[in-house]
């Protein structure tokens, strides 16, 4: 009886034996990776978007469609026989055939004595594809006329951003 004892107390401390063949199995996966031209916007020389010549009066809006035509004004802010108007236009280069999506901020304009005027943007779309790798985009905009706005030329900027869907 000791010795039974003594074979089962030696088998609870031996150290175990070696996986048998097909225990364990490995494999070798793959990876991939695509780079493609990076996405870039330019945006178009000489284009800009122009509001044209105004008078303020009480003040009110102008607003300019992204195809550059010029909306009623409201308020009493009056559009000059004359002027001219547009829409700012850029283009886009990428992947071809790659989809991206547009945004574009609202901006202020300043004349030289620091004057401002707040206007907001609006795409002709808000997404498009790099058909052959490049597209175009314009934008519009309506400016906010404060009442007696202060007389002179006025400039200023915005942001425009494309990304990759």
């Amino acid at each position: 009886m000791k010795k039974i004892a003594l074979v089962a107390a030696l088998a609870a401390f031996s150290v175990p034996a070696a996986a048998a063949p097909g225990d364990t199995d490995q494999t070798t996966g793959t990876a991939t990776a695509t780079i493609v031209a990076p996405i870039s916007i330019t945006h178009t020389p000489d284009a800009a978007l122009a509001f044209g010549t105004l008078t303020a009066g009480n003040g009110g809006t102008i607003a300019i469609s992204s195809a550059g035509v010029a909306g009623t004004p409201t308020g009493e802010v009056k559009l000059l026989a004359g002027s001219t108007v547009s829409a700012d236009s850029f283009s886009v280069a990428g992947d071809p055939g790659r989809s991206y999506s547009i945004v574009v901020g609202n901006g202020q304009v300043t004349n030289a004595a620091s004057n401002t005027m707040n206007f907001t943007t609006s795409a002709s779309k808000t997404s498009g594809t790099l058909t052959g790798g490049a597209d175009t985009f314009s934008v519009g905009g309506t400016l906010t006329v404060s009442p007696s706005q202060a007389t002179g030329s006025y400039s200023g900027s915005y942001t425009a951003t494309v990304t990759y869907n």
